[in-house]
């Protein structure tokens, strides 16, 4: 798994950052996190297959993480894209999509699962599973931002431990199609009778990868649930502490409160994104978060960062 920020300016683009996106890339898929203006631009800049992109997940409705939305759902229909997309953000965007096809603005010609997480999806529950495949799952819970806004996780699922091959030929276990049975933890029988359980050729589980998404915010508990125990947290350092007070009056984060999250959660690394465009040089930014969170990287766009 690996991490391409697309976008990591806030409000508006500068010369060397676009606005908020972020790629989550696995095996086969992946998965994309906000989408302002241009991401599309950035996508193939960073070699990104369109067909492989399984689910988009918007934050919230400001512009600077949904207004390439648009444009992205057409280019992939004029690619001639069969695959279904699931889309998933808060209240509205399906409205908004409504109008953008009615006036024909829109094309869109492949099937798209919508979910609309709202405060009622949470009223009974801490947290909605919004994404399930065989190896991943992903999930959401909503922040605090001046409007309705979303963060989110991703999990790769528990994975069987290391093919013992020494073991397996001990067994007297043919090579070929029955040690990749064994390497998906199912249970094989031998030509001589002997039923031979994964266990026995396989080591203990292994915890799969994580990330967790945080933008835009203040510092809440939601942020910090996201990110307990994660690989790498994707948090937002628009201001230094010098505009802490700015920072809480329009429903972001410091860089600092962005280190105190990823510290008190236990993640093990911090990358943090959305830098106000009054930070032509992040570098401060970096530092400020290095202070509290030493193992904190400062987000540049088209950067690939390894997960694990």
């Amino acid at each position: 798994m690996k991490i391409i920020p697309l976008g990591t300016s806030s409000g508006k683009p500068t010369l060397n950052r676009n606005v908020s996106a972020t790629a989550v890339v696995a095996e086969g898929e992946w998965w994309l996190f906000d989408c302002g203006e241009a991401t599309q631009m950035q996508m193939m800049r960073a070699g990104l297959s369109a067909h492989k992109l399984a689910g988009i997940f918007i934050t919230h409705l400001h512009g600077d993480h949904f207004n390439g939305l648009p444009g992205l759902l057409s280019t992939m229909a004029l690619d001639k894209r069969e695959r279904e997309l699931k889309l998933v953000g808060p209240p509205g965007i399906g409205e908004h999509l409504e109008l953008l096809r009615s006036l024909r603005i829109l094309f869109v010609n492949y099937p798209i699962t919508l979910q609309e997480l709202g405060l009622s999806y949470f009223k009974d529950r801490s947290h909605e599973v919004v994404f399930e495949s065989s190896k991943y799952t992903i999930t959401s819970r909503p922040l605090d931002h001046r409007i309705f806004a979303l963060g989110y996780r991703v999990d790769e699922k528990t994975k069987p431990g290391r093919f013992d091959l020494e073991a397996a030929r001990q067994l007297g276990i043919p090579e070929g199609p029955l040690y990749s049975q064994l390497q998906s933890g199912n249970s094989i029988t031998l030509e001589d009778g002997r039923i031979i359980e994964a266990s026995q050729v396989l080591g203990p589980p292994r915890p799969g990868k994580s990330v967790s998404y945080c933008l835009d915010t203040r510092p809440c508990q939601n942020a910090i649930e996201l990110a307990r125990d994660v690989d790498w947290l994707i948090y937002e350092a628009t201001y230094t502490n010098d505009y802490t007070e700015e920072a809480h009056q329009y429903g972001h984060s410091t860089a600092a409160q962005a280190a105190q999250i990823a510290r008190e959660a236990g993640a093990r690394n911090l990358l943090i994104t959305h830098f106000s465009s009054r930070y032509p040089d992040a570098r401060p930014l970096l530092e400020e978060a290095r202070s509290i969170f030493p193992d904190a990287v400062m987000a540049q766009d088209l950067i690939e960062i390894e997960v694990g």
